[in-house]
Order: structure tokens, then C-alpha cells, then sequence
């Protein structure tokens, strides 16, 4: 038995409507006023074998349209036992105004039209992300003075090579900007000038680099494995990246390492040190130009993710080697195996043609399900025995 469409129904559709923004929007894409919505309701057969739930149906959308902002199409049925009879077939909104009031949000669209005149009066760019946003314009109500004091600031000042922190207008603070981020970046990338975006500074973790604002100092962690080579007495330290970048240290290897206790462990080596915790951010290390002399070697997880790391580190210094992420190693481990949550499976261009075997056979669980040795699992006398071409072991427990 097919269901008759009641009042709810009809709030619901235009309630969808409204949840795409389709009531909000003025280019072309709601759906037209006037507006025709068709119902579903009783047919010639069921005046005759439901004729009471049939009488009460129409009696309740008649009410309706004496009452309420809408108008019912009617149609005249024939029934053999009652004989004709007009039913509702459709209601019809002959204006937006009107579908709003089914559901109850004429205020908010009057606030909506109001945002959108008093951004477009400022910044005529946003037409087309008020056309895409306008449920989250009109979520930001109250936040849109500040919004618009950042827009008009930054467009006064690009590029400001200042912290957030020193942003001065009223009301809006550090954890405001924070906060506010992805929509911040959205308004801006329409009404700066593209030569004021840096356009390779991606997220909410490149927003300060996109827009030209000074961003926290990146830190590198790293040891220098001999002592000949210590800063005023210190081998264990943490500096800026753009500080490291200039220290220019006077050494032959640079060891690489993901795990910071691998780092800390780490053996003295002769003329060499050992830079980690860095996982992923690597690219920390790519304006460093002393590094590129260097013999560097990269120890990660013999894992998928272990060689992506791999390969990202050989995209700024293309000869780079790895250490103790090798077949033999892997095999020896073999009681330490574990399982990696999730592995990557991309195409990876700079490995050598050992690691790309291994590497593959690590996608395709040639050797086991998603196939992880972590590098800090690997017994330390590998490690020992991996550095003993330096002959390094300085009497270290």
C-alpha cells in the first residue's frame, strides 16, 4: 500500500533543498520559483476501499492551504462508488519567501542576503564562494567583522613577514586566526592577488608560509657522533632549520634516522653525525646545501612507508643511501616482524633496484600481510656491525 505524502514530507523536500543551499542561491541553480512539488495521494480506487483515511487526507491539505504560504494544485478524480471528487495533487510556492516559511527559515535567509550584500560591497571576488558556501557564510554570522578586518588587512599588507601573533585588529587574536583557518584561506585565495600566494604551501600547516606570515621555527634534532666535533662543549642539540641550514658542519656522514631513541643510542662515529624524529618532514632538510657533499645514509622501518621516505629524501639529495633497510637485514629479523596499519602503494621513482624489489615485494605481500620490521626492533648488533667499516665503536656501553 503506497504511502500518502503528508505535510512533514513536504518540509522535508524543501528542508533538502535548503540543506544544499539551493534556497540560497542566485545564479541559476535553485529550483525555480514558482515552485511545484507534487504529492502523492489517494487514487479513484481508494475513495471507494479507503475513503475515510482518503476524506481525512484532503480535509488536512485543505486546511493547509487556507492557512499556510502555499497553493494546492487540484485535480478531479472519478470514483464509480462516490463519484467525482477534487484531490490535491501538488503544492505550489509562488516565491521563495514562501517555501522558507514552511521551515521556518525566512530569518536566515534575510541574514544570508544581508552578508552576502555587505561582503560583495567589499570584496565583489567572493560572488562565487558565497554561491558555493552559503550555509557555512551564514554559520560564520558572527564571526564576518573579523573575517573582513584580515581580508581588507592583508590586502593592504601582503605578505607581512610578521607571527600571527603580532596581527593587531580588534578582536581577533591568535587562536581566532587558528581557528579559522580553512575558510580564511578560502576567502583569501579569491580576493588577493595571486602573486601574493604562495601556492606551494598547502593545509592549515601552510598557512602562515601561503599568505607570508612568519611561521614557528622548524626544529632539527641531532647528535654529533664526534666528540672533536662539538659545538662549545654540546654534541646533543635542537636549532631552527633555517639556523641548521647555515651551520655548515664540518662532517663526512650524516646518519638519518626515524626513531628518536635510534638517534640517541646512536654509536660515536668518526667525522659524522646523526640527525632524527623527522618522519616524514624531510623536505626540513631541503634547503640545507652543506648537506649535498655529504655521504648521507637514511635508516627507516623496512616498510612501504619506510621507502617512501626513502625515495622523498633522494628528491633533494639524489645520492643518498640506505642503511640497514635491506633484504638480508629484514630476513635475519624474522621473529620481529609486524604488521603496518596502512600501507602506501605508490610509484616510486628514485629507489635502487634492490630496494625497488624489496619494495615491491612489500605492496604485494610477497613475504607477509602488510609487512613491517621497525627499524628500532632490529638488534643492536646489526647496527654494530653496519658501522663497523668506520670503525667506530669509541668504548660506548
Amino acid at each position: 500500500m503506497s504511502r500518502w505524502t503528508s505535510p512533514e514530507d513536504l518540509r522535508s523536500r524543501l528542508q533538502r533543498y535548503w540543506d544544499k543551499g539551493l534556497l540560497l542561491s542566485v545564479d541559476g541553480q535553485s529550483p525555480g520559483f514558482p515552485l511545484r512539488l507534487p504529492l502523492r495521494g489517494p487514487g479513484a480506487s481508494d475513495l471507494g476501499t479507503r475513503y475515510t483515511q482518503a476524506r481525512d487526507w484532503v480535509r488536512q491539505w485543505a486546511q493547509l492551504e487556507s492557512q499556510a504560504d502555499c497553493a494546492l494544485q487540484w485535480r478531479e478524480v472519478n470514483s464509480r462508488q462516490i463519484g467525482r471528487n477534487a484531490l490535491p495533487v501538488a503544492a505550489l510556492f509562488h516565491n521563495r519567501d514562501q517555501a522558507l516559511a514552511w521551515i521556518g527559515k525566512r530569518q536566515a535567509a534575510r541574514d544570508f542576503d544581508r552578508i552576502r550584500g555587505e561582503m560583495l560591497a567589499r570584496f565583489g571576488a567572493l560572488s562565487g564562494w558565497l554561491e558555493r558556501r552559503p550555509l557555512q557564510a551564514l554559520a560564520l554570522k558572527r564571526e564576518w567583522p573579523k573575517l573582513i578586518a584580515v581580508l581588507q588587512w592583508l590586502g593592504e599588507h601582503p605578505r607581512p613577514g610578521i607571527y600571527l601573533r603580532q596581527l593587531d585588529l580588534p578582536g581577533v587574536d591568535t587562536k581566532f586566526i587558528e581557528g579559522h583557518k580553512k575558510v580564511l584561506a578560502e576567502l583569501l585565495d579569491q580576493v588577493l592577488d595571486p602573486a601574493q600566494v604562495d601556492d606551494t604551501a598547502r593545509g592549515n600547516a601552510g598557512f602562515e608560509a601561503r599568505y607570508g606570515f612568519r611561521a614557528k621555527p622548524t626544529p632539527i634534532r641531532f647528535r654529533l657522533l664526534d666528540p672533536a666535533l662539538y659545538l662549545h662543549g654540546l654534541g646533543d642539540l635542537q636549532i631552527p632549520a633555517e639556523d641548521f641550514a647555515g651551520l655548515g658542519l664540518q662532517v663526512e656522514n650524516v646518519f638519518i634516522t626515524e626513531n628518536e631513541i635510534n638517534g640517541l643510542a646512536f654509536p660515536d662515529v668518526p667525522r659524522s653525525m646523526v640527525i632524527f624524529g623527522l618522519g616524514y618532514g624531510l623536505d626540513k632538510l631541503s634547503k640545507t646545501n652543506w648537506l649535498a657533499d655529504k655521504v648521507i645514509h637514511y635508516w627507516g622501518d623496512i616498510d612501504t612507508h619506510g621507502f617512501a621516505m626513502l625515495d622523498q629524501l633522494r628528491s633533494y639529495f639524489p645520492r643518498a643511501r640506505s642503511f640497514l633497510m635491506d633484504r638480508s637485514t629484514l630476513l635475519a629479523n624474522e621473529p620481529l616482524w609486524g604488521f603496518e596499519p596502512k600501507p602506501t602503494r605508490k610509484p616510486l621513482q628514485r629507489l635502487h633496484k634492490a630496494e625497488q624489489e624489496l619494495y615491491q615485494d612489500l605492496c604485494f605481500d610477497r613475504l607477509a600481510p602488510s609487512l613491517r620490521l621497525e627499524q628500532e626492533r632490529i638488534g643492536f648488533r646489526y647496527l654494530r656491525e653496519a658501522l663497523a667499516p668506520w670503525d667506530c665503536w669509541v668504548n660506548r656501553p
